[in-house]
């Protein structure tokens, strides 16, 4: 069993321990699924083994998660959103955290795709998952809060990586935006150009959810940062001015939440400078005149 791409679990117990029984879970997931022909590892998996395989001669892809907050609902999502707009769920085992789901045939992921409009792929997907919901997900308030308070921690464990005013910005951005919130929708809070592939079933299908309930100007945070789309100020600049007017969002809730989430998911990256320069392009486009 290849597992060099998941070696960075090995820091964790919960990691390592996960490693040595995912050999006996896939052996038995091959027999409980009837699955033939398991092929080797996607590599781009960075918390889960998923392989390809079939299943009555379809091709399917089995995903073994490593159990974390993040994948904890990832079956739910899928199975509320029943394959319009995202890969479909077959089988899921919750005990070993396994799903098995819909193989994307020829499987291009959208940052890699040429002579298509990315954006409008975008503006295509995103009401597709917006569905009402409840539990079992987290709601954007509580990820929110639990971001606020790691802030000034996190931002002093990395040795005060940027100027403060910017962590004060985003602190009391996620007090303003709480204190009003909007009608909440379930959505897919890490919707990039790597996680959404092209199929045969549909041109275009998102993966790999991290469901929460929250508002759709936060759902777009993460496509507006996507550096698969294009890195550069006026490419995050017009993904969040064309997203808000096709999608008819609030723009400066958009760029208030994309700053909140970029800035705090920068910390899981050593406070990325990648991701670090996006909140920077945004904060310049505040233009707001009661905020400083």
């Amino acid at each position: 069993m290849h597992l060099h791409h998941l070696t960075h679990l090995a820091s964790s117990e919960s990691g390592r321990a996960w490693s040595l029984r995912l050999p006996r879970i896939l052996d038995q997931l091959v027999v409980q699924w009837d699955l033939k022909n398991v092929c080797m590892p996607f590599t781009n998996a960075n918390v889960s083994y998923a392989v390809k395989a079939e299943r009555n001669g379809e091709p399917v892809v089995l995903k073994i998660q490593w159990p974390h907050d993040e994948c904890k609902y990832e079956a739910d999502a899928l199975k509320l959103w029943n394959g319009n707009g995202s890969v479909e769920l077959l089988a899921h085992d919750k005990g070993c955290h396994a799903l098995l789901l819909e193989y994307c045939d020829p499987g291009q992921s959208l940052g890699d795709a040429n002579g298509v409009d990315k954006i409008g792929v975008m503006v295509d997907l995103l009401p597709k998952l917006w569905l009402e919901a409840n539990e079992p997900f987290q709601t954007l308030s509580d990820e929110a809060r639990a971001w606020q308070s790691r802030l000034y921690e996190n931002w002093q464990s990395l040795e005060k990586p940027f100027e403060r005013s910017l962590l004060d910005k985003v602190a009391r951005y996620i007090d303003q935006l709480l204190a009003t919130p909007q009608q909440p929708v379930l959505v897919h809070q890490d919707l990039h150009g790597a996680n959404v592939l092209s199929a045969q079933r549909s041109p275009w299908l998102v993966i790999d959810p991290k469901p929460l309930i929250a508002e759709r100007e936060f759902s777009i945070a993460c496509v507006i940062r996507s550096p698969e789309l294009g890195h550069s100020q006026a490419d995050v600049v017009g993904r969040l001015n064309r997203l808000c007017f096709e999608l008819e969002l609030d723009r400066e809730r958009a760029r208030q939440w994309a700053m909140v989430q970029t800035l705090c998911w920068s910390f899981d990256a050593g406070a990325s400078p990648s991701m670090l320069e996006v909140v920077r392009w945004l904060d310049r486009e505040d233009f707001s005149p009661n905020l400083a």
